[in-house]
């Protein structure tokens, strides 16, 4: 039985923060290019919840992380 990952906000955005952070999507990228890095039987599940949160797909994924920290490391 495949398990389902129930999708929030915060789960988005640690995603998000880790796909930028690891160089494989900008911060300028439209947030659908986050289905390429879901499952295909999640995306509904993201979608809702990005509309819940009044994100359009064609959002920055900028947008999505919001205000960030920056260190200095």
């Amino acid at each position: 039985m495949v398990q389902s990952v129930h999708y929030s906000m915060d789960l988005l955005q640690d995603e998000a923060r880790e796909l930028v952070h690891k160089g494989v999507i900008s911060r300028h990228q439209p947030i659908y290019v986050l289905c390429q890095y879901i499952p295909a039987r999640e995306w509904a599940f993201v979608e809702c919840v990005l509309e819940n949160n009044d994100f359009l797909l064609r959002d920055r994924i900028a947008d999505l992380l919001g205000r960030e920290e920056w260190t200095n490391d």
